[in-house]
């Protein structure tokens, strides 16, 4: 199964290593979008202006724009082959006109067509026809991607609220588009035809209730669309609202459509949709089609559709490490931003945050809404209900019934990621990840988190294998929380080696999940009692080697109990050379479980409790999934976390920062960090003069 030449699955960008192609250009967007230049530059195109001669010459033309003519002209006359361009079928959060975001793909067409042009065989509708589109692997991909979408509710466009009602179950669902697009006239379809499928709707469904669905541009006040709110009677309605794609195809009992791309996403969500234009995905034995294409014979299956039309044709691009990618990997950067944008979409007050602090959760939380600071709860509360903004808190400076106080106002606390930094937050590094919780918070077992439910829910399609990579990824590079630059691995002893991390002794975690051993001196004691022949390895933590926080013990006490005490080395070089880890919540024992190390937890921490470890510790009742380890690594490092690149400053997936702490690209912590740090210090200090 073989990509087309028009763009595809790349492995590595077309025209790296390579001479690029001229492109000449005679539409401004080419020359003012970066985002477009520097796709089609890393696909292999150099943009010119002038006027083309050359064998290698091409004339690049948009889609079938108003401006698309100019270049047409040009190509005729010089006898020009054209390479014709339009967004890919996942674009962005918004349209782009009127300040929308640049595209996260292109359908980059050297056969001069474009896939909503059933005039002539378009590069998607050519591999649609002949390709085998048979290799399995692909197929997978496929099947993954269909499922993958429909779960984190992605489409072309993304200004919507997933969680938004729709109707109640069991409409007829008609399609509305703008007025004057493209994909209806070179679909051969008119404005009368939207006139015809309402009909249609109506006599193939008596009695049924008709929701009509306006589109995106047209909810956004941009463009009109077919129908208006003069169509809504009896039975039929207009939905403006901006829902969920995927959950309104959920409740429709049939689909009717002109050429609308949503008539796809029907098809993937199990729909055989009524068409009455002649869209890129209609002939192919998926649609009920009214207008049928006389060349398309060929039946084929969903993954084969989408194979074709989201992972071989499409040409996908990275933002944040600005290169060609892999679909799913356009997919996983959108994923990011969009949690991102529907987390934050009404802004937040912050409370209980470090003054050095706040510049990068600006930074994480601020993109669509300006963040806002405040220190005393009740203003925090009083400012975020006038402003209907959430309430983000620092989790260990919650105050006792905040939530209560807030009432209807979403509380939700902050805490560092999993894979958090090169270098330490005590030392003011700034985290290249965040969590944030509304239910509790990941290290508190006495309530639930929204970890435990996202652990509970289990992955989504692929995600198992997502997980795997990134594991792969992480365990490879030798990557934990906190990445310090280490000594080299000691000779370690012979024998049944037990690594016993350290942790700090007023940490969260050990008071909210820690039993009856709840300091460094006890757990090394129960240790040393319960394997009296074992060479037990302490390692204290690194804000306590550093000096930052409270649990060190003195080295005499420590040894009665440790064969060895070891300092300033990799923790994860420590992990591989062990047999197995002791532990009361320390993270290092989910970084051991993802090493395939057994781990014994005396505390509950957030991995325990669910059959991946030894726990002698009574979990919560709740904790009643087995998830693998897998799926553990996915809730922990895909789904709960937000990461944002400290290059690009782009919220971004876990395999970007992953690749940024591999190759030290990660900040470190500056002058303006500790003096921030001190002057906050001093004002609590002299918090009496306020009072």
């Amino acid at each position: 199964m073989a990509a087309d030449p028009s763009g595809g699955d790349h492995g590595r960008p077309q025209g790296q290593g390579a001479a690029k192609d001229p492109l000449y250009v005679y539409n401004g967007g080419f020359l003012t979008q970066p985002r477009l230049r520097r796709i089609l530059d890393l696909a292999g195109y150099d943009i010119r202006l002038g006027k083309p001669g050359a064998p290698e010459d091409r004339v690049g033309v948009w889609g079938r724009s108003p401006t698309a003519p100019r270049g047409e002209a040009v190509a005729e006359r010089t006898d020009t082959a054209i390479v014709r361009v339009e967004d890919a079928l996942l674009r962005s959060i918004r349209p782009g006109r009127d300040g929308g975001e640049p595209p996260i793909g292109l359908m980059i067409d050297r056969k001069g067509g474009v896939h909503f042009d059933s005039s002539a065989p378009s590069a998607l509708e050519h591999m649609l026809m002949h390709d085998p589109l048979d290799d399995f692997a692909v197929l997978q991909r496929a099947r993954d991607g269909i499922e993958r979408l429909k779960h984190l509710h992605l489409s072309k466009y993304n200004d919507f609220d997933p969680s938004a009602a729709v109707p109640e179950p069991g409409y007829v669902l008609v399609l509305d588009q703008t007025q004057g697009d493209a994909s209806i006239l070179y679909g051969k379809a008119t404005p009368s035809t939207f006139r015809e499928m309402l009909v249609f709707a109506q006599e193939e469904n008596p009695g049924a209730r008709i929701v009509i669905k306006s589109h995106p541009e047209t909810i956004a006040g941009q463009r009109p669309g077919h129908y208006n709110d003069g169509h809504a009677h009896g039975l039929i309605s207009v939905l403006r609202d901006p829902v969920s794609p995927w959950a309104l195809l959920e409740g429709a009992t049939a689909v009717y459509t002109v050429s609308s791309l949503m008539g796809f996403e029907a098809i993937m969500a199990g729909h055989k949709p009524r068409v009455f234009g002649q869209p890129f995905y209609s002939g192919w034995g998926l649609t009920a089609d009214e207008n049928p294409v006389p060349r398309r014979e060929r039946h084929l299956t969903r993954p084969q559709l989408f194979a074709a039309a989201m992972i071989l044709a499409p040409t996908w691009y990275d933002p944040c490490r600005d290169r060609l990618c892999r679909f799913e990997e356009a997919v996983d950067h959108l994923e990011a931003t969009l949690r991102a944008h529907r987390a934050d979409r009404a802004g937040h007050v912050a409370m209980g945050m470090r003054l050095w602090k706040r510049p990068h959760l600006q930074r994480f939380f601020g993109a669509e809404k300006r963040l806002r600071f405040e220190d005393d709860p009740a203003r925090a509360i009083h400012r975020a209900k006038a402003e209907g903004r959430g309430l983000l808190v620092w989790a260990g400076k919650e105050g006792e019934g905040l939530s209560q106080l807030a009432g209807e106002t979403a509380v939700a606390r902050v805490e560092d990621g999993f894979l958090r930094s090169r270098g330490l937050g005590a030392a003011l590094v700034p985290p290249l990840s965040l969590v944030t919780d509304a239910s509790g918070i990941y290290y508190d077992p006495a309530r639930e988190s929204d970890l435990e439910r996202v652990i509970a829910a289990g992955p989504p399609p692929g995600g198992e294998r997502r997980a795997e990579r990134l594991i792969a990824r992480i365990t490879r590079a030798g990557l934990s929380k906190y990445n310090l630059d280490h000594a080299a691995l000691p000779d370690l002893p012979p024998g049944h080696r037990i690594l016993v991390p350290g942790q700090v002794e007023d940490d969260a975690s050990i008071r909210l999940g820690a039993g009856a051993e709840h300091t460094n001196l006890a757990l090394l004691a129960r240790v040393r009692t319960e394997n009296p022949d074992a060479v037990v390895i302490y390692k204290p933590h690194p804000d306590v080697e550093a000096g930052l926080r409270p649990g060190a013990i003195p080295k005499g006490e420590a040894m009665r109990h440790a064969d060895m005490i070891l300092t300033d080395v990799s923790p994860t070089d420590l992990i591989e050379a062990v047999d197995e880890v002791w532990t009361i919540t320390s993270l290092l024992g989910f970084e051991a479980l993802l090493r395939g190390k057994p781990v014994t937890c005396l505390g509950m921490p957030f991995y325990a409790g669910w059959g991946l470890t030894r726990d002698l510790f009574p979990a919560p009742p709740r904790r009643t999934a087995r998830p693998s380890l897998a799926a553990l690594a996915h809730a922990a490092l895909i789904a709960y976390p937000r990461y944002l690149d400290p290059v690009s400053g782009l919220p971004c997936p876990p395999e970007v920062a992953v690749a940024r702490l591999a190759r030290h690209e990660v900040p470190v912590p500056g002058r303006a960090n500790r003096m921030l740090s001190k002057v906050q210090g001093l004002l609590a200090s002299r918090s009496w003069l306020w009072r």
